[in-house]
């Protein structure tokens, strides 16, 4: 095993203070590969998860994280933009952004674009020109003359790009050196006046709070909350003009300049340390609990299906087996998911029309902000079968 670079010591505040909450042995490494035959899905790399927590600054990463493991190609997919719920979020938030940077005929860098779903959002609400960077974008030949994508990683040789605002979503959890990557935005953006930036990812606060077991993924090396967060762009020479959550909770987003202040933040707090602890313990019950009920959905032969094809779906049929194999099929409504089959558990995805025929008995709901889209489509195609909550 390749370690991390700071296994020893935490990644945003370098305290050695660090406690482990929980450990996985063999978690697929890639929730949202795609796999076109059941046995190499079954056979996926795999990797162990040791979720530790830093008691000084509260950030909680994985310490067992191999980054040679992780290599992003166009076989990545984790797109949310077929869901007419998410795309109402994103819509909302580049329209917000557009709105409060002015961002009308300016130029815009998106680190980690995926297929460039946001970017053209903001380019198409502000008439903007974007640059985006992603190694797994697939050339579609779908885009705009004032947007190109390069499928590589933002560095400092991309510096002279011109930008006036940056925005990178979802992509600084999968860093295993996040202060090296806002060190280097610090850099970058300090060579363009009055840049701005959008930091957007996973919530670890409300992971905590609402025992969000399956967004421990191996993906992820660290899970940011609000101090974490603040913590680590502050000490990179940031001024944080904004840090709130969205999304029901599920995201935490930071706003930010460029500035020549460097300011530590606070420690984590007994509370914080109880709530990760309390996590771990939770967690263990929460999988006992959902063992016995895919049981004994299995017993009386009730036909169960998972919606939703992304990394908790992935997480909880993984983490649940042997129970969980008696499930065929997992429900995505991503055409590019759909007749692949789940990383490691090796269910069949599946769009939602193959539901008219098969009629399940039961769907689980892997995202409480999806349960009314999933509803309506399920009624839709004249379903009426139990509905759970994950």
């Amino acid at each position: 095993m390749t370690p991390s670079p700071s296994s020893s010591s935490c990644p945003v505040c370098g305290a050695t203070r660090i406690e482990t909450i929980l450990t996985w042995l063999q978690i697929p490494v890639f929730c949202n590969q795609l796999w076109p035959e059941q046995d190499a899905a079954r056979a996926a790399p795999r990797g162990d998860m040791e979720l530790a927590l830093c008691q000084d600054c509260g950030h909680l990463f994985n310490r067992a994280f191999d980054a040679g493991l992780t290599a992003y190609d166009p076989t990545y997919e984790n797109s949310l933009h077929f869901s007419p719920t998410f795309q109402s979020y994103a819509r909302s938030l580049a329209q917000r952004l557009v709105e409060s940077y002015d961002l009308r005929g300016k130029a815009i860098i998106e680190i980690g674009c995926g297929q460039g779903d946001f970017l053209r959002l903001l380019c198409e609400l502000g008439n903007n020109r974007g640059v985006g960077f992603d190694p797994s974008y697939e050339d579609e030949g779908e885009l705009a003359p004032h947007i190109r994508i390069i499928p590589d990683y933002y560095s400092e040789r991309y510096a002279h790009i011109p930008a006036d605002f940056f925005c990178s979503r979802h992509v600084i959890e999968h860093l295993p050196q996040p202060r090296a990557f806002a060190s280097m935005l610090h850099r970058a953006m300090s060579k363009h006046t009055g840049a701005a930036l959008f930091i957007e990812a996973p919530n670890a606060d409300y992971m905590l709070a609402h025992t969000a077991l399956w967004d421990v993924i191996y993906e992820h090396f660290s899970y940011f909350g609000r101090d974490s967060m603040q913590r680590l762009f502050q000490d990179e020479g940031f001024e944080v003009t904004a840090l709130y959550s969205t999304f029901g909770g599920q995201y935490l987003c930071l706003e930010a300049e460029a500035s020549k202040a460097q300011v530590s933040r606070s420690d984590a707090g007994e509370q914080r340390t109880e709530r990760a602890r309390a996590f771990g313990r939770e967690g263990r019950e929460v999988m006992a609990r959902w063992r016995d009920a895919l049981a004994a959905l299995a017993r009386a032969g009730r036909r169960t299906v998972v919606w939703g094809a992304g990394s908790k779906g992935v997480m909880f049929l993984n983490l649940l087996q042997p129970q969980s194999d008696f499930i065929e099929y997992v429900v995505d409504i991503n055409p590019r998911k759909q007749g692949m089959f789940v990383a490691g558990a090796g269910q069949t995805i599946v769009p939602p029309e193959f539901l008219r025929n098969y009629r399940p008995d039961v769907i689980l709901l892997m995202n409480r902000n999806y349960e009314k889209e999933i509803r309506e489509m399920a009624a839709g195609l004249g379903l009426s079968p139990e509905f759970l909550l994950v």
